[in-house]
């Protein structure tokens, strides 16, 4: 069940949606706002108020599916767009994908839409943020992978096993950090370095 600040989410963007030319860009752009608002709104950008992240994000993807848009284009620019938003007051960004992409796995799951496809497609929106904002792309990802995880599991082992497969089988996603990250491991590449 959302909650009443992802179904505020929700209400505001499909309006917004159903009256857009280009859709992609209403989503992305009304997204964005939301996060800055309503993390501006909370005063401080902390731990505990990025939580309301992901009650925007799965607002705004249960928006995009109730629309009968690509859920797929859509995940994935309201996740990276919720990260430039967290970047853009300061917030962690890391806590920021990591909460972002369990937004959008929930909303997704809340009216029935593929949670697989949102899994990568949120990781994908994340990789993008973090090029756009100079972020590290290897902790983001990591950190998105482990919130799409983490939230399908809360689901049920069906979309956890569902999750878990579409980012290993995704070609357009970092397989040993994919790995990595489900196996909860460091990446290869990183543990040879700390020895």
């Amino acid at each position: 069940m959302l909650s009443s600040l992802g179904e505020k989410t929700k209400n505001s963007l499909v309006s917004a949606i159903s009256g857009a030319a280009d859709v992609v860009a209403a989503v992305r752009d009304n997204t964005k706002k939301l996060v800055v608002d309503t993390l501006k709104d909370a005063g401080e950008v902390t731990t505990s108020s990025l939580s309301t992240v992901a009650d925007v994000v799965s607002g705004a993807v249960a928006a995009v599916v109730k629309s009968g848009k690509s859920v797929t284009e859509g995940s994935a620019e309201i996740v990276g767009s919720s990260i430039e938003a967290v970047s853009e007051v300061g917030g962690d960004t890391g806590t920021a994908a990591k909460q972002a992409s369990s937004g959008a796995i929930k909303g997704t799951a809340e009216v029935g839409g593929d949670v697989g496809e949102v899994a990568v497609s949120a990781v994908r929106g994340t990789i993008d943020a973090a090029g756009k904002i100079g972020g590290d792309a290897g902790q983001l990802t990591t950190q998105a992978v482990v919130g799409t995880i983490e939230a399908a599991d809360e689901i049920g082992s069906e979309a956890g096993s569902a999750v878990k497969k579409a980012l290993l089988n995704s070609a357009a996603l970092p397989r040993q950090i994919i790995e990595a990250a489900i196996s909860g491991k460091p990446e290869p590449s990183k543990e040879k370095k700390e020895e």
